[in-house]
């Protein structure tokens, strides 16, 4: 990785819909260097896929917090299963848009994506909450994101 590469990079984290050329035209670097470097980076996984951004506003998604959850390993243990499994099955829940499993006070973060208010609570008290494994929770609303 070198000060080229990461200029790609950036243009591609702005707009992954540009095209070589475009790439090229912003960051001053030829065409055909822009193109094998991509592949490059796509081959040694530095680049793993193209995405796109969504106004979660207009998909009626209008609230957005950060659940601190707290994990009861002897539970887990119990059922046989890992604070992995637990994340994953999070994950799945609808509403979810992420989990991180953390070192520290918190063992998981959930990224939560609701409607309103009160589906925010209706997602904590009554899914999260009652997830196997699931200890206690702390919830984060989201005032607004830059």
């Amino acid at each position: 990785m070198d000060e080229k590469d990461l200029q790609i990079l950036n243009a591609l984290k702005k707009n992954a819909r540009l095209s070589t050329q475009e790439i090229a035209k912003i960051t001053s670097i030829p065409i055909t260097t822009v193109y094998n470097r991509m592949k490059r980076m796509e081959v040694e996984g530095i680049i793993t896929g193209y995405t796109v951004t969504v106004n979660k506003k207009k998909l009626g998604k209008l609230v957005d917090a950060f659940v601190l959850a707290t994990v009861d390993y002897k539970e887990l243990k119990g059922l046989d299963s890992n604070q992995e499994e637990l994340a994953a099955k999070l994950g799945r829940i609808k509403g979810v848009e992420g989990v991180s499993i953390m070192a520290g006070e918190t063992d998981l973060i959930v990224k939560v994506s609701v409607a309103s208010v009160e589906a925010l609570n209706t997602f904590i008290v009554r899914e999260l909450r009652n997830v196997p494994g699931v200890e206690k929770t702390k919830t984060m609303v989201v005032l607004k994101d830059f």
